[in-house]
């Protein structure tokens, strides 16, 4: 995993191998409707350049703010964050608005890029949250925050005075989808778990009262459209692992934070998960060894993690 920067100690981006985080801001795709928080802070603050590159920016300091602002700069048209669990690929740099001094920038270079939910920010900062939510993938964003944005944080860690108003320039570079997304598949096995689903794709698993496989078996029950997964590289998921025996749940990561270690956690499963497309799901029995119960695992398929997280 990516090494956290001791600059972040205060913002730390979370790069996933979490089991899940706290304070996510309550939205959804069906509420999700983007509206600037007061367009003034494009008055404060000038930025240039590309989304995803090192933006020139130049902040009228002081910045005297009362409450938090933001205005997206660059509206992207790619996938919206309509999920506080989604995950996320930003690039941003942070200002002092007392002095206009940048205290903080992310590389700008995609073989360096974590991966992050609004979620994880939101606990970090619930202006963050609030900043982010509903934002498109390709969108570059302003916001000026006020130190109580932070809650009890210290932002001496960072750079500045605890308070200090703070400019946000945040790149949305990429933005995951939250479930599977593809085409349902037509499978035949006789005795196989049936995988029903929530509106939101969250799995049901209904397991038969017969003996499991005694082989690792893996049905494609959605094909994406993404590019085949291949065996160097790690895939985000969402999965849950159900004990075929007792039907409960043994892990998941809906409603907390897609993992990228499932496949060395249970290498079975992610070599089972080589040559999935992304947007798949994938039901996959693992056989118990030693008396101990099979496992089945419902895996979405939602992107690949870059260089650096892996």
């Amino acid at each position: 995993m990516r090494k956290t920067s001791a600059v972040l100690a205060t913002l730390s981006l979370a790069v996933l191998a979490l089991t899940g985080c706290t304070a996510a801001p309550s939205f959804n795709g069906a509420a999700c409707d983007r509206a600037a928080a007061g367009d003034g802070i494009k008055d404060a603050v000038t930025v240039t350049g590309d989304v995803g590159a090192a933006p020139d920016v130049t902040v009228f300091s002081p910045l005297t703010l009362t409450e938090p602002v933001y205005a997206d700069l660059t509206v992207g048209d790619g996938r919206a964050i309509e999920n506080p669990n989604q995950v996320v690929s930003l690039e941003l740099s942070l200002y002092s608005g007392d002095t206009g001094k940048k205290v903080f920038a992310t590389a700008y270079d995609e073989n360096q890029r974590g991966l992050s939910t609004t979620a994880s920010w939101s606990e970090q900062s619930p202006g963050l949250g609030e900043v982010l939510q509903c934002a498109t993938a390709g969108s570059r964003i302003v916001a000026g925050l006020t130190p109580d944005a932070f809650g009890a944080k210290s932002l001496s860690g960072i750079g500045l005075e605890d308070d200090d108003n703070v400019v946000f320039v945040i790149d949305v570079v990429d933005v995951f989808p939250s479930k599977a997304e593809g085409t349902l598949q037509f499978n035949d096995g006789a005795g196989m778990p049936t995988v029903v689903r929530a509106p939101d794709g969250t799995p049901g698993v209904i397991i038969p009262d017969t003996a499991a496989p005694e082989k690792t078996t893996v049905q494609t029950l959605i094909k994406g459209d993404g590019p085949a997964l291949t065996a160097d590289q790690t895939p985000v998921v969402n999965v849950t692992a159900v004990n075929w025996d007792d039907k409960s749940i043994v892990t998941t990561t809906w409603g907390t934070t897609p993992r990228v270690d499932l496949g060395t956690a249970v290498p079975e499963v992610g070599k089972a998960l080589v040559g999935a497309p992304v947007g798949s799901q994938l039901l996959v029995v693992v056989p118990g060894l030693d008396q101990a119960s099979a496992i089945v695992y419902v895996v979405d398929v939602l992107g690949v993690a870059p260089a650096a997280t892996q």
